[in-house]
């Protein structure tokens, strides 16, 4: 990957007139911070200590680079014990049949034994689900590149799977990992590719299911409608039909037992047969699919297999609607639930000039005057709160035990792959600003700031560490004290204790718009 993207510099003119950066050991000005807060998940001081040292520009250029994806030393570890991160796809199918067939295996006379086997099987779905959850979580408060974070986040929740359906589960963490991150700053259209050919994403829209003969629409549709182009693109239920015959032969390799078995997998289509294309789990499959020449968003797609999905996506990409689309949600993300035109014009035109370079997309809109206009406006979703409670309560102190983060989301309604529709769960402020959605958020408040959370659990349980974080910092006096409203400041004076202040500090308006 070039070294910091240098082919952004020319995209400037279309960024409008650069706001006043922060070099050196000056101060932070209080749009430095609005800006900072906005381009990651949370502030933190090794965060602060970077963009000191660069300037907004540099530093933007440094977070759009990408590259590796960098974790403390004592989070690593943790990660890397999970069985969903250390463990193939594969080998995860080949045990999750294995487990399910010890179920089976039990005498169904027996009631006593039965029930206690399927309650093992389902607290062994339970715990890779949350495994999954916690390598994400964990990547979001510990990621130093939080750009890259934010948008592994937002790609996750635009490309939406439901963990809990069939057994997507065990792809979350591939999908999250070597899907979704590699091509989070990179290449739209090969976004789109890599979610298409993901088992999560074959299994959770049915296109797994898609054969010839036999077609299943749902991937089709929502590829266009919620992926790439939005409903109002103007394509039609033809181009759908269309699109649904293109993937026709798309799907998984299937699974299998007894001989030509590959970690519990068919083993003949690890070996490539003319028009066979395979990519880890994804296959297509020549016999399955319509060779009938297509008409799809005004062109003609001859029969030809998987060659069709190719020109299927590079055609719905170049779209202009995609462009707008994806700008528009960009922006919505980070910018305000009703982004300024402008904004999102400029950001679609990078989009069109650049063919679809994500990085550059951002890059337009973080340096636009836009980025801090309306700072403190943006409501934060319980995964931003969560992550930028931790940053800011803990501030590079890694945890030990990750289960109160991934409760912390189930209690405010924002299970990590848990929404059922793949629309993905919202991002406007009404959505989660409720009078029910604050009192839980209040709850998670208290436990964070409260320091007694087992945030910090040993093997056996114990918990190493249950003072209040001291949230009163030189990180809060440099960042957010200088700009807390009157309101806040009298329910921080009336604090009785630590970790009430703490709790009044995180549960404050101040600290959950953005």
């Amino acid at each position: 990957m070039p070294a910091p993207r240098l082919r952004y510099l020319g995209l400037l003119l279309l960024a409008a007139v650069l706001p006043l950066q922060a070099a050196g050991n000056a101060p932070l000005s209080a749009d430095d911070i609005a800006w900072l807060r906005r381009a990651s998940f949370g502030l933190d001081s090794a965060t602060v200590e970077r963009y000191r040292e660069l300037g907004r520009t540099r530093f933007l250029d440094e977070q759009l680079a990408g590259g590796d994806d960098p974790l403390p030393p004592a989070v690593a570890p943790l990660i890397n014990s999970y069985e969903v991160y250390n463990t193939s796809p594969a080998k995860l199918i080949a045990d999750y049949r294995a487990e399910a067939k010890k179920v089976k295996e039990v005498d169904a006379a027996d009631t006593s034994a039965k029930e206690i086997a399927k309650k093992d099987f389902q607290m062994y779905r339970r715990d890779l689900y949350k495994q999954s959850q916690e390598v994400e979580l964990l990547r979001a408060i510990y990621g130093q590149n939080q750009l890259k974070e934010q948008m592994v986040w937002f790609w996750l929740n635009h490309f939406n799977i439901y963990a809990r359906k069939a057994a997507i589960g065990l792809f979350a963490t591939d999908y999250e990992e070597n899907v979704i991150r590699p091509h989070a700053l990179g290449k739209f259209k090969d976004l789109v590719m890599a979610t298409l050919e993901s088992p999560a994403m074959q299994l959770y829209l049915d296109n797994a299911h898609n054969v010839r003969g036999k077609t299943n629409e749902n991937y089709a549709r929502e590829l266009m409608e919620l992926h790439t182009l939005g409903v109002h693109a103007g394509y039609t239920q033809q181009d759908v039909q269309q699109l649904s015959l293109i993937l026709t032969g798309a799907g998984i390799i299937p699974p299998r037992e007894g001989p030509n078995t590959i970690d519990g997998l068919d083993g003949r289509f690890f070996n490539q047969r003319p028009g066979v294309v395979r990519n880890g789990l994804f296959v297509f499959l020549p016999r399955r699919h319509d060779y009938s020449t297509k008409q799809f968003l005004g062109h003609t797609i001859k029969g030809s297999g998987f060659d069709e999905i190719e020109q299927a996506v590079d055609l719905i990409v170049h779209q202009p609607a995609c462009a707008q689309f994806i700008s528009q949600q960009l922006a919505a993300y980070f910018i305000a639930d009703d982004p300024p035109p402008a904004l999102v014009n400029a950001m679609a035109n990078t989009f069109r000039n650049t063919d679809g370079d994500i990085a550059a997309v951002l890059r337009t809109m973080f340096l636009s005057p836009y980025a801090t206009t309306g700072a403190g406006k943006k409501f934060k979703d319980p995964m931003q709160f969560v992550a930028s409670a931790m940053r800011m309560s803990y501030d590079g102190k890694p945890v030990t035990d990750a289960d109160p983060l991934v409760n912390w989301l189930n209690q405010m309604a924002e299970p990590m792959y848990g929404h059922i529709t793949p629309d993905g769960y919202p991002s406007d402020n009404t959505s989660w600003s409720s009078s029910g959605q604050m009192a839980k958020r209040f709850d998670v408040a208290r436990a964070i700031g409260s320091g007694r959370n087992r945030l910090f659990a040993n093997a056996d349980g114990e918990v190493q560490h249950a003072e209040p974080p001291m949230l009163n910092s030189a990180l809060f006096q440099q960042t957010l004290e200088p700009t807390l409203s009157s309101a806040t400041r009298d329910a921080l004076g009336k604090a009785n204790s630590p970790a009430e202040w703490n709790t009044f500090l995180l549960s404050s308006p101040d600290f959950n718009y953005r």
